[in-house]
């Protein structure tokens, strides 16, 4: 029996296998754990691939990956029917022989006899392994996993459902893994919300140089979704270093994009709060309340809003004021102002939120009457409606605050691109994020899909 290579564990390939996988029948979500997990460990994943159940396909994958890193860990085709072929392939790439491990063997005429079958119809063939690997056990299924070395690199198969790969991945492949003490990947994420991708991208300039870690400098990576801006800063290197390099790469892009920031703010730890959760906790750390007046949407703000545990203390309801005969009975529009600028307007917007606050009896807490906060969205989330000086995906926010004896109100238009459900998700983000900032006592200049 080969021992396992000898190399350092720094890269890692994840090969997924499957015609479910290839064509779109099943989301591979292992690739994704198997990365986090690595990441986690000190190794950096360089590839994910995805091939079909075809021998030849499969058998110039291994051969590609293996070429390149120190680490293949592919998941799928070990089971009992025809199409896996996982471990034949990798056989075939070794120049080995297949070779009953009786062992496992044993183990599945055990398991299909407490079950009350015959181990028969090709389940037998889980128990094949090359005469130079070794079997992992599968604690969670019938078929076992395989740890073996091709051109010196380690390479674990793993049984493809999720429940059976990831405890077979730290039983097995945890404790095998050689990674260098003084090499460490550590992550942070900063996300931001309103800027353009493109603008983000030209304001953070040299911090994106890909180069930077190789000068051991964390590398800054930007994703973009919904409006939402994440900034992805990673150290690799010793781990002694990792805090005050990644502090002082945070600093430099909060100097760039930081008035964009809402997680998480400078000084707090992680987190993985969404735009909602963020809003509410900014709501109850300022002890005010929300109200919102929705057209469009149909009670989507306030249908997210209540979805965050606790949002009770915070949300004191709202309307869904779908007619201009709903808006001026329930929220007091005049019905000359929506006959004069239309229902989408700025003068129909900042109404509606007045009108939630007016229409709104004072929630009292310790100290007296709590600041309250309205959101107020109208549009035309499509597919029919638009014009050509309102087109679909336009919508008024909004948003009214109480302070000082008066009501601050604040108004934006935006054109939302994208289908209906889009446009009303875009909204309620967007919604959310002017208020979150506006909590946060932030100065908030022009908003992605913003029109002047």
């Amino acid at each position: 029996m080969s021992e396992p290579s000898q190399r350092t564990h720094r890269t890692a390939s994840i090969l997924s296998i499957g015609d479910e996988l290839v064509i779109g029948q099943s989301l591979d979500t292992n690739s994704k754990w198997l990365s986090s997990r690595l990441t986690d460990l000190g190794v950096r994943v360089v590839e994910h691939a995805t091939v079909s159940d075809e021998p030849d396909l499969l058998r110039a994958a291994f051969e590609r990956l293996v070429s390149g890193v120190d680490l293949v860990l592919a998941t799928g085709g070990l089971g009992p029917t025809a199409d896996d072929l996982t471990r034949d392939v990798l056989c075939d790439c070794m120049d080995d022989e297949l070779v009953r491990d009786d062992r496992q063997h044993e183990r599945l005429v055990e398991l299909f006899r407490r079950r009350g079958r015959p181990l028969e119809n090709g389940n037998d063939r889980q128990a094949l392994r090359p005469a130079s690997a070794v079997c992992m056990d599968n604690d969670q299924g019938t078929a076992p996993g395989i740890a073996a070395t091709l051109n010196d690199v380690d390479v674990y198969l793993l049984p493809g459902p999720p429940h059976e790969n990831r405890p077979m991945f730290e039983r097995f492949v945890v404790p095998r893994l050689r990674t260098d003490p003084k090499r460490a990947i550590t992550t942070r994420l900063i996300r931001h919300y309103g800027i353009p991708e493109s603008n983000a991208a030209v304001a953070l300039g040299d911090l994106l140089d890909r180069d930077r870690i190789e000068r051991g400098l964390p590398l800054v990576g930007i994703t973009a979704s919904d409006g939402v801006i994440t900034t992805r800063l990673r150290h690799e290197g010793d781990p002694a270093d990792a805090s005050a390099l990644l502090d002082e790469t945070d600093r430099l892009v909060g100097e760039r994009i930081g008035r964009f920031r809402i997680s998480p703010e400078p000084g707090e730890p992680p987190s993985d709060e969404d735009l909602v959760e963020l809003t509410v906790r900014a709501l109850k750390r300022a002890g005010h309340g929300l109200l919102t007046a929705e057209s469009c949407t149909g009670g989507m703000i306030g249908e997210a809003v209540t979805g965050v545990s606790g949002s009770s203390s915070v949300y004191h309801g709202g309307w869904v004021t779908y007619s201009n005969e709903h808006k001026a009975a329930h929220l007091g529009i005049e019905q000359s102002l929506l006959k004069q600028h239309g229902a989408v307007s700025r003068p129909a917007a900042e109404a509606m939120a007045r009108g939630a606050i007016d229409r709104s009896p004072a929630v009292f807490g310790p100290d007296g009457a709590r600041p309250r906060h309205a959101l107020a969205v109208t549009g035309i989330a499509g597919p029919d409606g638009g014009t050509p000086e309102k087109p679909v995906g336009t919508v008024w926010i909004a948003r009214a605050s109480e302070g000082c004896g008066a009501v601050e109100v604040e108004s934006r238009r935006f054109v939302f691109p994208g289908d209906r459900d889009t446009i009303r998700r875009r909204t309620v983000g967007t919604a959310l994020a002017m208020l979150l900032l506006r909590l946060r006592k932030k100065p908030i200049e022009r908003l992605l899909w913003e029109i002047d």
